[in-house]
């Protein structure tokens, strides 16, 4: 049996999306690193995500809610210890480059723009704004030429565990069915709740529908059920796992997202996405991923679109017209062309 190669650490503490968005970076190692064992560095509550990953050898786990920066440097040690052949940031936060270019590893790579980047064996420029898409600037990370056009359909994936497909499994028994994920961190990446309202009155009665979030969504999801009154509206935010709801996702006629990280989570199993992008645009390089994917946008042009990378806490200029005016014909025409496509129930 041919000897390992050095081991690879891979650091994304970030958000839910961002992790998700890595393991485009996990396949890729996986399928042209085959024996070099690979471990990932997540923030704590971000670990689930890559449950059951058959490619990661071990996953590290930055606490940063108690005690932030002594179990960071906690870590430093540990990485230390472990020897890595090659460590990559996929952040340009102070923190990460700093495990980074003290890890002791011959290689060391991540984004010019990181405050301790000068330390890095390898730097390489982060560009937002040119319509690439973060895959891919992730990817240059790990290639010293622009990658092949193979490389170009690279997809982050996840591993629903068998247990989260059994979570997913009496929902999805139902038959056709469509997904919501109403909520984001950022008001203004956020579809307004009363144009939810408007999407699931017009939606076909007989169409089961599931709210989907995390336990901080429940609340919201809760008011857009009482609100609606529909006949086959089910909240599970905050009772399916992430990867059980990836699971139920994937078997949808359509999920209807926020530019956020449920979005995300439809790109790592395919399923079908209808994403809703009111302030912020494609060309930030974080849109879907499935095979079918489908953006919904204002009909523009509207000049003060985008107003920022990330969202806002409330509109800039108070009107918030990128998302109120986003008609919900233009999303019913989403889940007509996905149906279209459905191949019909046996």
């Amino acid at each position: 049996m041919p000897a390992s190669l050095p081991a690879t650490l891979l650091i994304q503490t970030a958000f839910i999306g961002d992790v998700i968005l890595a393991t485009a970076l996990v396949e890729y190692l996986a399928r042209h690193e085959p024996r070099a064992p690979l471990d990932v560095l997540v923030r704590r509550g971000n670990e689930s995500l890559l449950a059951g990953n058959p490619h990661i050898r071990h996953i590290l786990i930055w606490d940063k809610k108690t005690q932030k920066y002594p179990n960071l440097l906690r870590l430093l040690r540990q990485i230390r210890r472990a020897e890595y052949g090659r460590v990559v940031t996929l952040q340009r936060f102070a923190s990460t480059g700093f495990l980074t270019a003290f890890s002791g590893a011959p290689e060391r790579v991540g984004f010019a723009e990181n405050p301790f980047s000068r330390f890095f064996t390898r730097r390489v420029p982060h560009v937002i704004g040119d319509g690439t898409h973060e895959v891919q600037r992730n990817l240059r990370l790990l290639l010293e030429a622009e990658p092949r056009s193979s490389a170009l359909e690279l997809r982050p994936v996840l591993y629903p565990t068998p247990a989260d497909e059994a979570a997913a499994a009496p929902y999805v028994a139902v038959g056709d069915y469509v997904c919501l994920a109403p909520t984001s961190v950022w008001f203004t990446k956020q579809y307004p709740e009363e144009k939810w309202l408007e999407l699931l009155a017009a939606l076909p009665p007989a169409l089961p529908v599931y709210l989907l979030g995390g336990p901080p969504d429940t609340a919201a999801c809760e008011r857009l059920t009482q609100a609606a009154g529909r006949l086959g509206l089910v909240n599970l935010s905050g009772k399916l796992s992430l990867l059980a709801s990836a699971a139920l996702m994937r078997r949808a006629v359509v999920n209807y997202v926020n530019d956020s990280a449920p979005m995300h989570l439809c790109s790592a199993v395919d399923a079908p996405i209808c994403a809703i992008f009111c302030s912020t645009v494609l060309a930030f390089g974080f849109g879907p991923l499935s095979t079918f994917s489908r953006v919904v946008e204002h009909p523009g042009p509207l000049a003060c679109r985008p107003c920022g990378l990330h969202g806002h806490a409330r509109c800039p200029l108070g009107h918030f017209r990128c998302a109120r005016e986003i008609e919900t014909a233009q999303l019913l025409a989403v889940l007509a062309e996905a149906q279209a496509r459905r191949p019909p129930a046996r």
